[in-house]
């Protein structure tokens, strides 16, 4: 049984024939025209044409940024393509004539590491994704939790600093700002801004602009203001953590996205900060804290797995 799960991003669309043991058979890209949202179904549709050529699918699945309603049909807000109730079911459905899901980039992430990856076995989790900002996943009995109007789990945008740095979701002081890769380049920038002479190797290698690479590459050499902008991260990581096990009890933590392909660089402080931190500490079980298996695939994996399971 063959599904087609796509991962719209912001810069591409990302897409693959997928068999029910989360393997991908065949892949596709094509760029986002981020600039053009309007386009972004065509694209899927024209991707998802390619892919089906001469096989027979069951069903597409959609992973897209932003808030999808609870018929997993309409996405009610996406900030990076400026969509605004888009009804991306219907319209993509219309053009390749397949039933469609939609669903939450993040949650199609946390499913296909639940279902194939590094949550196997756990019937608890919560997935966080590190990348430009911060996104999340609950599964929970073995369901993935949506909350009453399909837009739970947008963990990013705890407000865990009151009056803290302005976030693109129009408050302040989210998670995300705190421990995200826009974060850790904030974090950096500050730091060698005001001690340049423990930077010089992040500042040598920056030419002028500090961004994540630059970071990531002057902590791995040993850079004093890279590092510390790493444990800021990691600490920030940790008591987001403590504070969602607090609330939520999960089995297990999976931590995934971009960033997290640093995480030699941060992830085991990050597990000491939550220890720490976590509520009822020495008298509760640990949640474990799981480094994400699939990699840039786990939403067009989960994305075609939630199409079957439709």
């Amino acid at each position: 049984m063959l599904t087609i799960g796509v991962d719209i991003g912001g810069t591409k669309v990302g897409a693959g024939i997928v068999d029910d043991e989360g393997r991908i058979v065949q892949e596709a890209l094509r760029p986002t025209p981020a600039d053009r949202p309007d386009l972004v179904a065509e694209t899927v549709a024209d991707v998802v044409r390619e892919l089906a050529e001469g096989r027979e699918i069951e069903a597409v699945g959609v992973g897209a940024a932003g808030f999808v309603d609870e018929t997993r049909s309409m996405v009610r807000f996406a900030p990076n393509l400026a969509w605004r109730e888009e009804p991306l079911q219907k319209k993509i459905s219309g053009l390749v004539g397949l039933p469609i899901v939609v669903e939450n980039d993040a949650n199609a992430m946390a499913w296909g590491e639940t279902r194939f990856g590094a949550g196997r076995g756990q019937s608890h989790v919560v997935c966080v994704t590190l990348g430009t900002g911060i996104g999340g996943g609950l599964v929970f009995d073995g369901s993935l939790y949506r909350g009453r109007w399909g837009m739970g789990a947008e963990l990013g945008h705890m407000q865990v600093r009151p009056g803290g740095r302005p976030c693109g979701c129009g408050q302040t002081g989210c998670w995300e700002q705190y421990a995200s890769g826009n974060a850790l380049v904030i974090e950096a920038r500050e730091l060698a801004a005001e001690r340049p002479e423990d930077a010089r190797i992040l500042l040598g290698l920056a030419g002028g602009k500090i961004e994540g690479e630059e970071v990531t590459e002057a902590a791995r050499r040993g850079d004093a203001v890279a590092l510390a902008a790493f444990d800021t991260l990691a600490d920030w990581l940790g008591q987001g953590m403590a504070d969602l096990a607090a609330i939520l009890d999960p089995g297990c933590f999976i931590v995934g996205g971009g960033v997290s392909r640093a995480a030699d660089l941060f992830l085991d402080r990050a597990r000491k900060a939550f220890a720490e931190r976590l509520t009822g500490n020495g008298h509760r079980p640990l949640a474990e804290i799981r480094l994400a298996e699939l990699g840039a695939s786990a939403g067009v994996v989960g994305a075609a797995d939630l199409a079957r399971l439709r």
